[in-house]
């Protein structure tokens, strides 16, 4: 596996490839992401992963300084997943210069759910994305379906500024248990973690009760919301939604149950399809 720190050096090993595939990472590796590293493998020329711990997209109050960067174990694993390529630049070499120029993502898909309760999130994520793809040129890029409001704003992107790029969805990778793979699953004591896997269940209930022809929603969301919080958690959502755009689910749509959740001092997303 060859290494990149600069977007120079990063060009020059990539001169020779005409199909690179994608996935972009903020480090901390997991399964999950080495999942997504191994789906990119048979979509491109050459596999490409990036780790880059992204300022813009975390709030003043959240874990920027505190994130764990794991980058001998996050090296070893990505060359055990058969990743070819990995840029890995510095804050100074993405962002040259402060970024002025941002991407804004519509409101009614990016200030909904992770946006309401992370204002400006997605304008980050959007940005040193776009800025990723420009580095990268990539053909083909994939992204987990766990960050499912992510993965659509990503497609949206994509689809408008009209970028020859495929994306591609990763299904969400989960323990034994059920939990959902993520990084800060290792902020998580070992009581929490056992506790951990009641996000993905309240979800499976919820699935289960509009399975069963429940077309209360916003009831069954409250039930579910009430039902964490008294096993000590602090919910911010958990709600069924329409696939197509998050708005809220009528009958007959593809629909989505996400949640988001705080456990002690961790906050966990998750969501299900069905």
């Amino acid at each position: 596996m060859q290494i990149a720190r600069t977007l120079d050096d990063l060009r020059q090993v990539l001169a020779a490839y005409r199909k690179p595939a994608f996935v972009p990472t903020m480090g901390n590796l997991h399964d999950g992401h080495l999942a997504l590293v191994r789906q990119a493998k048979p979509l491109g020329d050459v596999t490409v992963a990036s780790i880059f711990v992204n300022r813009l997209q975390f709030l003043p109050h959240e874990d920027f300084d505190t994130y764990p960067r794991t980058w001998e174990s996050d090296c070893a694993k990505l060359q055990a997943s058969g990743c070819d390529v990995l840029f890995a630049p510095t804050e100074k070499e993405l962002y040259p210069e402060p970024q002025v120029y941002k991407v804004h993502p519509p409101a009614d898909l990016a200030d909904i759910l992770e946006g309401h309760f992370r204002p400006g999130f997605f304008v980050g994520v959007s940005t040193v994305v776009m800025k990723l793809f420009a580095c990268v040129q990539p053909r083909v890029a994939v992204f987990g379906k766990k960050d499912y409001q992510q993965l659509m704003i990503i497609r949206r992107m994509v689809r408008q500024f009209a970028l020859p790029i495929e994306v591609v969805a990763g299904e969400t990778r989960r323990a034994e248990d059920g939990l959902a793979l993520s990084s800060r699953n290792g902020y998580l004591s070992e009581s929490e973690r056992r506790e951990a896997v009641q996000l993905s269940l309240a979800l499976k209930r919820m699935a289960a009760a509009v399975q069963e022809g429940r077309r209360d929603f916003e009831a069954i969301e409250s039930d579910a919301m009430a039902a964490l919080a008294q096993r000590g958690w602090k919910p911010d959502y958990l709600t069924v939604r329409r696939r197509g755009d998050l708005q809220g689910a009528a009958e007959g749509d593809p629909l989505v149950v996400l949640g988001a959740a705080k456990l002690g001092a961790t906050r966990l997303i998750d969501n299900l399809e069905f």
